[in-house]
């Protein structure tokens, strides 16, 4: 790992109680790697602090996790990335176990778990926990997956995932952006556990339960309907149809019965329901084709950054 170039990657928004221990420990565990400081538009001193603990600081004008990131990965070059987050909740023990797994083991990803360890311990935040497991189910089942912390902000990727992943996501739903991804493009990726701690006293949290979790929720729907069309689509067309058999099958009973259709406003309405669930299936399957076509030309992409 030694002539390798590791880059811990820090986004920041009003951190200063923390942030100059958080590069103090990565620096101890990763002596050689480059530590950056990407500041958020803070209003405290997290910037001058982070400068004389002696990071790489840029700043990002965007607001947003999300954009935060999408520079990180555009600007810099490295063997291994390492994600932290400036609070002080990752431990520095497992840095050097995860970028070990993406150096020497050629993992595209290594998720720090924090659900299957110490987390729904130590965060206080109660909506938080439940949030963090309803994403986990919907994610598992939706993409058939078994990741077990989809929202983890302690991440290492290698060079090919950083520069081929599209990043659609601006602000706290970025994790789950990374996860369904990874899931979607068979990365290689691994989970491990690691402790996590709540943030000290005096560091609060950017997290808006309602807002934010609303954003991963509308983020896990979009990206379904991008990466599994035809699934997605079909529920649809599915429903579309109920619609048409509840509405239909009076109609066709009464007409085998008698002969006669009294009621043509409501044949002509669950005709019309079946015409679009016909219709959303025909997309469903158009855009399942463009996606797999899609991803040949990923893995074609994916080789070359691999080159």
């Amino acid at each position: 790992m030694k002539n390798k170039k590791i880059a811990v990657l820090i986004p920041c928004y009003n951190e200063e109680k923390t942030i100059a221990k958080v590069i103090k420990d990565y620096k101890e565990v990763l002596p050689n790697a480059d530590i950056y400081v990407y500041d958020n538009n803070s209003t405290d001193k997290t910037s001058e602090i982070a400068k004389k603990s002696g990071a790489i600081v840029k700043k990002e004008p965007r607001q947003g996790k999300g954009n935060v990131i999408r520079s990180m990965f555009k600007d810099i070059d490295a063997d291994c990335y390492l994600m932290i987050d400036g609070d002080d909740t990752y431990p520095k023990e497992n840095a050097k176990e995860m970028c070990d797994l993406i150096i020497n083991d050629d993992y595209d990803m290594v998720i720090g778990d924090r659900l299957s360890s110490t987390y729904f311990t130590e965060n206080k935040r109660m909506f938080h926990n439940s949030g963090n497991r309803i994403v986990r189910w919907l994610i598992n089942k939706l993409f058939k997956t078994n990741v077990k912390d989809i929202m983890t902000g302690y991440r290492a990727f290698s060079y090919s995932f950083v520069k081929t992943f599209p990043i659609i996501s601006k602000g706290f739903e970025i994790e789950t952006e990374m996860t369904i991804h990874a899931v979607d493009k068979n990365m290689k990726l691994i989970e491990i556990p690691v402790n996590y701690r709540d943030r000290p006293e005096g560091s609060v949290s950017k997290l808006n339960t309602v807002s934010d979790g609303a954003k991963v929720l509308k983020t896990i729907a979009s990206l379904f309907k991008e990466y599994k069309p035809f699934p997605f689509f079909g529920i649809i067309s599915f429903l579309f149809f109920l619609i048409f058999v509840f509405f239909a099958t009076p109609v066709f009973t009464e007409y085998f019965k008698t002969g006669l259709v009294p009621r043509f406003p409501t044949l002509i309405f669950s005709l019309f329901m079946l015409i679009i669930s016909f219709g959303l299936l025909i997309c469903g399957i158009i855009l399942e084709v463009v996606v797999k076509k899609h991803r040949k030309i990923f893995e074609y992409f994916l080789i070359q950054t691999k080159k």
